[in-house]
């Protein structure tokens, strides 16, 4: 009996020791057996309101989609809420900061995932390529015109990259991105076709929740 309590207690502060959390900015402490995941809004969240509303697209239910991202996936999400006119340039290099902290702590770099949205996608993508051979995943979500990335320098994106787009959206496939992605070591990508266009990620529908989540399960672990 005692030998059993040993073992739930030891159980038990193990568990503890590896207490998840959903931060809105970087952690201050950082547990290198822990998985991190980064996910990064779109252009009108930027400023000071988490729940603003476009007249076409509606209301960007930004902490919705946090706790749905959040909810049973075993890894610390920080959604950081941006400011207003944030410069795209050095945001990404925010961001390739951040996660080289986790590197430089000891995470492995499986456990890491960048995860971005229309103007959040952008900076991911551009983070994502000065990361290229780190070992770290990427998830783009509805970031492509015509195949690729809509400005800037042609990127190549490294390991596990997945996108997901709405079929109504002018967004679309990734499949030039993946094409000069010469660091990949799996590409997957997801159509989703609710007929809101780039409405479908102002909010967690299950359509793109539950796939980018499964992705989330097989890649970063």
């Amino acid at each position: 009996m005692k030998k059993i309590i040993f073992i739930l207690v030891t159980l038990s502060a193990s568990l503890n020791s590896l207490a998840i959390e959903l931060y809105t900015e970087f952690p201050t402490t950082i547990n290198p057996n822990e998985r991190y995941v980064f996910y990064s809004h779109g252009l009108i969240v930027e400023g000071d309101n988490p729940r603003p509303e476009h007249p076409e697209y509606g209301i960007y239910e930004f902490a919705e989609i946090k706790s749905a991202l959040f909810e049973g996936g075993g890894f610390n999400l920080i959604a950081h809420h941006r400011l207003v006119n944030t410069d795209i340039d050095s945001y990404a290099e925010t961001l390739e900061g951040w996660v080289q902290r986790l590197l430089d702590a000891g995470v492995q770099p499986s456990r890491v995932t960048l995860i971005g949205f229309s103007r959040g996608s952008h900076l991911t993508a551009f983070a994502s390529n000065k990361l290229n051979e780190t070992g770290i995943n990427t998830a783009l979500l509805a970031s492509c015109m015509e195949g690729d990335i809509p400005f800037g320098p042609q990127l190549n994106l490294g390991d596990h990259l997945l996108s997901i787009y709405e079929t109504s959206d002018t967004m679309g496939t990734c499949a030039t991105l993946e094409s000069h992605s010469s660091n990949l070591s799996s590409f997957k990508e997801i159509a989703i076709s609710t007929g809101l266009t780039h409405g479908a990620f102002f909010q967690p529908l299950p359509e793109w929740v539950e796939p980018l989540k499964e992705w989330l399960r097989e890649t970063n672990r």
